[in-house]
């Protein structure tokens, strides 16, 4: 059994690993961990969660209006992120709903090409996100940001474990594949910071996680044989407007 002095020298590589795979943030030189470091995959959910409670606080302030520090929260987190996980959304819908065979499928999320499925995706689950954002921010509600990052990280890293790699090449296959208790470590850890930042509210977001997240796995799994990165970005796009929606609706 590990001990404390065995975990302790992972803990910064971790977390290097995890901001430089999820984020464009800089981040000190290290050994890249791969899926070792999904259990803080929600640390960094959480910071990123942070930053955009700290601008929509700034924004308020000046005087801006709920709806568009909404677009100025969305627009941070993309461009900290560099649309990672949208882009696996806008993947996950052209493959998952616009082929027929597995192999098709796997080839149209390969494409840099957007088809109709993915705009769709792309544009209603921004445009849910955006509107639960704007309740939010109009209810003051900002640091509850801080539990959404968290939430909608863990599902990644539960996702990655429980299914095989269905390429077997691309991002998702070299980062590797996390120990199912390193997954839900960072899952207990996202629920933690939940608690902490939503109190009462968590709960019923992880619900909401939890089902949207087996619903797309289960998909996953039928349609291509197991999970791909933009699964994995999709999947943290579905859980975010999870979080955002129940939060909304608990105003």
């Amino acid at each position: 059994m590990p001990t404390r002095r065995d975990i302790a020298p992972r803990i910064l590589p971790d977390l290097w690993s995890a901001f430089a795979l999820l984020t464009r943030l800089p981040v000190p030189d290290h050994k890249g961990t791969g899926a070792g470091s999904a259990w803080a995959w929600p640390v960094v959910g959480a910071t990123l969660g942070a930053l955009g409670a700290g601008l929509a606080g700034l924004a308020l302030w000046l005087g801006l209006t709920p709806g568009i520090v909404a677009v100025l929260v969305l627009v941070l987190g993309a461009v900290l992120t560099g649309g990672l996980h949208e882009d696996g959304l806008s993947d996950t819908a052209d493959g998952l709903f616009g082929g027929w065979t597995r192999e098709r499928r796997l080839e149209i999320m390969k494409d840099s090409r957007v088809g109709s499925y993915g705009v769709l995706a792309l544009l209603l689950v921004t445009l849910a996100r955006w509107s639960a954002l704007e309740a939010l921010l109009a209810g003051g509600e900002l640091w509850a940001l801080v539990a959404v990052g968290a939430l909608s990280r863990a599902p990644m890293g539960l996702v990655m474990s429980a299914l095989k790699n269905a390429r077997g090449t691309g991002l998702a296959h070299a980062t590797g594949r996390p120990s199912a208790v390193v997954a839900l470590a960072g899952a207990g850890l996202a629920l933690a910071l939940g608690l902490v930042f939503a109190g009462g509210a968590v709960l019923p977001m992880v619900v909401a996680v939890a089902l949207v997240t087996l619903w797309l796995a289960r998909s996953a799994q039928k349609r291509i044989g197991g999970q791909t990165g933009d699964i994995l970005g999709a999947t943290q796009q579905l859980a975010e407007a999870a979080c955002l929606a129940v939060l909304a609706a608990r105003l």
